[in-house]
């Protein structure tokens, strides 16, 4: 999981909004106390003034309307007495008086007495004296640089303006006194910020810390792990939203362990089926697909999820996902090759949710190759009766008929006649006989009276009786072992074996022709083998001989008397004795019918 940035952190957020909570409710509070701290300090600096100025304008009334003699001093020396004295205050830098109607400065409290007698030309003066009201501002000293205070006040002598004090004072100490409080302020600020932020990260901590806690089992229950639970650190509503998480913790578990049950459940099953089960999403890629399907398509599990559905089935060309969401019916998939038949059944079934929306498809596939295989099997088998049923049939109606039309009086026809009828009456019970010889071996109660026989003895009879009862001019050649080979078979059915082979290879051997027996040792079974001199199999063929019915000259073999069942039902025989049969052919030199039973030497060691 990606870790989060320090600044987006919530600890560091929630002591940030904090601290700047603080500094600006302390700078709101100090910008308010430092204007009415610098108003207030201003507003007594120039209330002191002014009360000594006013006594100061009182005292100078007295001196104007005050008469006076020539032994008297004069009106400027006695404001000059009066302004030395209130000159000594360290605050104020001047202070002159100006006359009312001449509007001559009549005294000064600066050192240079220069400016006595002149007539002023300060605008504040003259607006004092005209509107008879104070008139004051604050002003940059040019020489020093520091801010003083003007005031211009007018005297009065009852209702009457007889004159104007001007007075400049030094107000930069309140300035700096301003300074001094700012810097104790800001001071104070940046220890009250540094106490706030410390208390905001234990604060902040107390929040964080649960929180943190559900951080870290929400991780551990994304992994798997749901054994873990979150601390309890109080009532509140961060502790009970630390019960809950543990509550939905505990829900989460068993819901993901009744989930593990039914995947379970399903996986094994899906695994155990042999039906082959594919599972789409509601676009038509795979999303499951069990074992056998993934045999049966001889795909890959993990490169077939995600691929459209139609595209692993190939049905790409001819249907689309929207069709196989209608399709009702089974699909039959054919995959068959020129070598091997290979086919597959496809149902399927929607996946919806309650409110009817496609959610995906699940298709089921059936292997039907061998089933498809036998329908074809039984359709020709039941073709191939009918066929030969109906042919001996068919001659013995035409011949009975013609019996029936008179033909039983002439006494050189119907001999004749009655002998075909007599051929094709046992043909036909031939092939009865041994179609229900098949059928009992297809029977699932089939059993096999088995006795030890010396095979060679055994074999030496069969031969040795066909010898005498052969009528072509054929030569048999024994390749027989002279010493005894115990094995154990069912004595009747190997007769019947080898009688059926023994019969082909006669059937098949031309006039002077050589019909060879041989018996070959190995080391856990022996191989019997009976080769004629006759026309061959086509090697395209060789390997449908001991199919039922199947004949290579189909009129040679029903006029020499043959059902087309002796090497099926020989077939049969072998492989319920635990052994196998084989043919190999060259066309025009001849046939070896070859066949396998099982052999042990210790028993022959015994018998022995």
């Amino acid at each position: 999981m990606k870790k989060v940035s320090f600044f987006r952190s919530i600890h560091v957020k929630f002591v940030i909004i904090y601290v700047l909570l603080i500094l600006v409710a302390m700078q709101i509070i100090g910008v308010y106390f430092v204007r009415q701290l610098e108003e207030t300090l201003r507003t007594n600096f120039q209330t002191s003034l002014k009360e000594r100025v006013n006594l100061l304008a009182y005292n100078i009334v007295e001196e104007m309307e005050q008469e006076r003699t020539d032994e008297d001093p004069t009106l400027e020396e006695d404001i000059r007495k009066i302004l030395r004295d209130f000159g000594s205050v360290v605050d104020i830098s001047e202070v002159q008086v100006i006359e009312g109607k001449s509007r001559r400065i009549i005294g000064t409290s600066h050192l240079n007495q220069g400016v006595v007698g002149q007539r002023t030309t300060d605008l504040r003066i003259t607006q004092s004296l005209n509107l008879e009201e104070d008139q004051s501002s604050i002003l940059i000293d040019r020489q020093s640089g520091h801010r003083i205070w003007v005031l211009s006040t007018p005297i009065k002598s009852g209702k009457r303006v007889i004159g104007a004090i001007y007075l400049e004072a030094k107000i930069e100490s309140v300035f700096e006194q301003m300074k001094t409080i700012n810097k104790i302020f800001a001071t104070g600020t940046a220890i009250s910020l540094l106490i706030t932020a410390v208390l905001g990260i234990l604060l902040a901590q107390t929040i964080t810390r649960p929180i943190k806690d559900m951080k870290k089992q929400a991780l551990a229950m994304a992994k798997g792990n749901f054994s873990r639970k979150v601390k309890i650190y109080g009532d509140d509503e961060i502790g009970t939203l630390a019960v809950a998480f543990n509550n939905l913790t505990k829900k989460l578990q068993e819901a993901q362990a009744s989930t593990e049950g039914e995947r379970r459940k399903l996986s094994s099953v899906l695994s155990y089926m042999t039906d082959g089960v594919i599972a789409t999403d509601r676009k038509g890629r795979v999303i499951l697909i069990n074992d056998p399907a993934a045999e049966m398509l001889d795909v890959s599990r993990e490169t077939v999820l995600s691929q459209p559905i139609v595209s692993l089935l190939g049905l790409e060309d001819t249907n689309t996902f929207e069709d196989l969401l209608e399709e009702k019916e089974s699909l039959i998939l054919d995959y068959s090759t020129k070598k091997e038949p290979y086919i597959l059944r496809a149902n399927f079934s929607v996946i919806q949710k309650e409110t009817g929306f496609v959610n995906g498809l699940i298709a089921v596939l059936h292997d039907i190759t061998d089933q498809e295989k036998i329908d074809a099997e039984r359709r020709e088998f039941v073709a191939n009766v009918s066929h030969e049923l109906r042919t001996p049939l068919t001659t013995m109606r035409s011949y009975l008929e013609a019996l029936a039309d008179g033909a039983w009086k002439d006494e050189e026809i119907a001999p004749n006649f009655l002998e075909v009828t007599r051929t094709e009456t046992e043909r036909m019970i031939r092939l009865v006989n041994d179609l229900l010889q098949l059928s009992k071996m297809d029977s699932t109660d089939y059993r096999l009276n088995k006795e030890w026989v010396n095979f060679s003895d055994f074999f030496h009879r069969i031969i040795d009786r066909f010898e005498m009862a052969k009528e072509q001019n054929v030569t048999f050649k024994r390749l027989l072992p002279a010493h005894a080979i115990f094995i154990e078979i069912d004595e009747d059915k190997m007769t019947q074996v080898l009688y059926n082979i023994i019969s082909n290879a006669l059937k098949y051997s031309p006039e002077g022709g050589q019909v060879t027996f041989l018996i070959t040792e190995e080391e856990d079974r022996i191989i019997v083998s009976v080769s004629d001199e006759g026309m061959g199999i086509p090697k395209e063929n060789i390997g449908k001989i001991f199919d039922r019915f199947y004949r290579v000259d189909k009129a040679r073999t029903r006029k020499l008397g043959g059902t087309g069942l002796g090497l099926a039902i020989a077939k049969e025989m072998v492989n319920a004795h635990g052994g196998a049969i084989w043919a190999s052919s060259q066309e025009g030199k001849g046939t070896m019918i070859s066949f396998s039973l099982p052999y042990e030497q210790s028993e022959e060691d015994e018998w022995s």
